[in-house]
């Protein structure tokens, strides 16, 4: 479901395995660990400032760090799966119509809105015709039912989404979140 949650993980922990590093270098040289490099030695030789040369690509890799953290922040923001269209086929030079994903949910999602204890809900269909997904969020009223809920989609939504789309099956995980407030929606 969550297909960059792999490289997230490998990059996160290759990134605390640098950073663990980083700290127990200064730990080994400190007890003397690491007899090549001492611990009266200086750091750099010299006390000559670098190069100004060195500076500048130092400040560049700095950017382009930053940049990169940057854009995997933005990316673990949106979560919601690439919208595709399909393509219904009449046949024998008959024509083609051709049905987003977004507008085939809509319908759906709203009718989840419907049910009692539901606040909000999105829904999104992925995949290919022959190989479709839904994926579901629905908050729930702090008085929610949430096996109710879960029943009713299964029993009532997703099946309803089926015949609308003429899918013999549509594999679905819903993901239920709940509210800490109580109210009125609005509307």
């Amino acid at each position: 479901m969550n297909r960059p949650a792999g490289l997230n993980r490998t990059l996160l922990a290759l990134a605390g395995l640098l950073l663990i590093a980083a700290g127990a270098i200064p730990a080994a040289i400190r007890f003397r660990w690491l007899p090549a490099l001492g611990g009266d030695r200086p750091v750099v030789p010299g006390d000559a400032l670098p190069p100004t040369w060195a500076l500048y690509v130092t400040a560049a890799a700095g950017i382009v760090v930053a940049l990169a953290g940057l854009r995997w922040l933005a990316a673990q923001l949106v979560r919601k799966p690439g919208s595709r269209t399909w393509r219904y086929e009449a046949g024998s030079g008959a024509g083609s119509t051709e049905l987003a994903t977004t507008a085939a949910v809509a319908p759906f999602a709203e009718e989840l809105r419907g049910y009692p204890g539901v606040r909000t809900a999105t829904a999104s269909l992925t995949g290919t015709r022959d190989h479709p997904e839904l994926f579901a969020v629905v908050s729930l009223e702090q008085d929610g039912d949430p096996a109710g809920i879960r029943d009713r989609i299964r029993n009532d939504g997703v099946p309803r989404l089926c015949q609308a789309l003429d899918l013999d099956s549509l594999p679905t995980r819903v993901e239920l979140r709940f509210t800490t407030t109580t109210g009125a929606r609005v509307a």
